[in-house]
């Protein structure tokens, strides 16, 4: 294989064009950094399609402490409470950062941040752009100062393959592009990929998010973190459309309520009712779904003729799919959002690999734990960034010319395990589908072909959802309903989920045909 190894002055490489990768680069400014896109800068990237805002604590009944208070109570007893700290504390200022970068936020008449209400926050502290298009309005300004910024060399439509590793620390990417194969020698790279929708059949991400950097730093010897908690969002729009369009929490925090297809609201006698923490909402409307009803979300008695107004881009979604919100309830199912797994990191976002960082939702920091706050994930893209472009431009450069590895995998497609992963990874999960799937995932995994990274992700994360054996947090296995008082975050690298997915080849059910 003809390798093309380009000479990068032993530069750090950001893979992944998302908020985490964007605000990484623009932290790390004015050193030299390479920046790697898997396509068009400002596209693709799951942070664009995002229509919640970002948690701080800026209104004047508000404080950090009641921020961390409410991360904590959802983060159902995995939070590591020191980084959530730090996160929420750090928080308001970087709205400021990102005020100074060009971020056109949502204000009201007297000028001052317009703070919404989502699931799960006890005050108004989510910052919102153009109303549900708060993505879309930070990957413009980021991808416009990331252009503005000499020092940062981009690589659009490129793939990272594979992470180099000698002698236990990173060395290079092997990546792809329409030229060919090239080789970038390093020993400072962060993972900025985002996170895991796209394995599943319902998704609201990216249909590209299949845990690409999971497998590279699995692949590459590092530990993840807390891979069984998927977070499912409650009210995707229901229908064909693949990404499922997101019909934001926001919308709820409007006074929306969940109805069935008798107009009756399922969620009356919840503790928060449709405002309850995602996983508890997620479960109910799927319970309702699988009892043979329909479910809908109703905004017109809340919002009616002014539901345009205050979210264009789910109105334009809605009619697009021959819907009007402001005179019909919307239909709606969950799908899977939000990853709270990820590579396994510290307080400043290094790996158990020496010379790998991560950021964004690949990284598991520890803010939350078991379950996301709502609109926590964009404020940790943007506060960790800043941590973690402390801690990469701080490390010694050490790099290595000679990148000697050139086995390059196939480009990944997740088809043939999506249904799989739906089936057994899903909102309701016991061990018996759960050991099915890992012995249907191990020989794939262990192939070389386009399935297999992806395969490795879904074989991991079943073996994490299958060794916690309890429900917490979106983690719900119908065979241990209850929690264990052992509150623990699990801990996995390849290699032991292989030997794991092995030990349960012998004992997987034989089912006659």
């Amino acid at each position: 294989m003809s390798l093309d190894v380009r000479d990068i002055g032993g530069a750090p490489v950001i893979i992944g064009a998302g908020v985490a990768g964007l605000m990484t680069a623009l932290h790390l400014a004015p050193e030299p950094v390479v920046l790697i896109s898997s396509a068009p800068l400002g596209t693709e990237a799951c942070s664009e399609l995002a229509q919640g805002g970002l948690a701080a604590s800026l209104g004047g009944d508000d404080s950090p402490d009641l921020h961390l208070a409410d991360t904590l109570a959802v983060g159902d007893g995995l939070c590591d409470e020191a980084i959530a700290r730090r996160v929420v504390q750090a928080a308001p200022k970087a709205i400021e950062n990102l005020d100074r970068l060009g971020v056109a936020f949502d204000r009201g008449p007297d000028g001052a941040l317009r703070l919404g209400l989502e699931a799960a926050h006890s005050r108004r502290r989510i910052v919102h752009a153009d109303g549900d298009a708060t993505g879309r309005e930070l990957i413009r300004a980021l991808t416009a100062g990331v252009r503005r910024t000499a020092s940062i060399t981009l690589l659009e439509n490129m793939q990272a393959r594979r992470l180099i590793v000698d002698d236990g620390e990173i060395a290079g990417v092997l990546a792809v592009g329409c030229t060919g194969t090239v080789g970038l020698p390093t020993s400072r790279v962060v993972l900025a990929t985002g996170g895991i929708g796209g394995l599943f059949r319902d998704t609201t991400n990216p249909l590209g998010s299949i845990g690409h950097g999971l497998a590279l730093a699995a692949s590459a010897g590092a530990e993840l973190a807390d891979l069984e908690f998927v977070q499912f969002h409650p009210t995707a729009l229901d229908g064909p459309r693949r990404p499922m369009p997101l019909v934001s929490e926001a919308v709820r925090g409007e006074g929306a309520v969940l109805i069935n297809e008798r107009g009756e609201r399922f969620l009356a006698d919840t503790p928060g009712g449709e405002l309850a923490p995602r996983d508890v909402v997620a479960r109910a409307v799927w319970r309702h779904l699988a009892a043979g009803h329909r479910v809908f979300l109703d905004a017109r008695q809340c919002l009616g003729p002014r539901f345009g107004d205050r979210f264009p881009a789910i109105s334009r979604l809605c009619r697009e799919a021959g819907i009007d919100p402001a005179s019909e309830p919307i239909p709606v199912r969950p799908a899977a959002h939000y990853h709270m797994g990820g590579v396994a990191v510290d307080a400043a976002g290094r790996s158990s690999l020496k010379g790998l960082w991560a950021c964004g939702e690949v990284a598991c920091t520890g803010l939350h734990g078991a379950n996301r706050l709502a609109s926590n994930s964009l404020t940790e893209a943007v506060v960790t960034a800043g941590f973690v472009a402390e801690s990469v431009a701080g490390a010694s450069p050490g790099w290595r010319r000679r990148i000697l590895s050139t086995f390059l995998p196939p480009r990944p497609d997740p088809s043939c395990i999506r249904p799989i992963v739906s089936e057994a990874l899903g909102i309701v999960r016991d061990a018996e589908t759960l050991r099915e799937a890992a012995a249907a995932l191990l020989p794939i995994a262990a192939a070389n072909q386009a399935a297999s990274d992806p395969a490795v992700v879904a074989l991991m994360i079943a073996i994490a959802a299958l060794r916690r054996e309890e429900s917490r947090g979106p983690h719900y296995r119908s065979d241990f309903p209850g929690r264990n008082a052992d509150t623990r975050s699990s801990r996995l690298t390849l290699g032991k989920a292989v030997e794991a997915a092995v030990a349960l080849g012998w004992r997987a059910p034989i089912r006659s045909t």
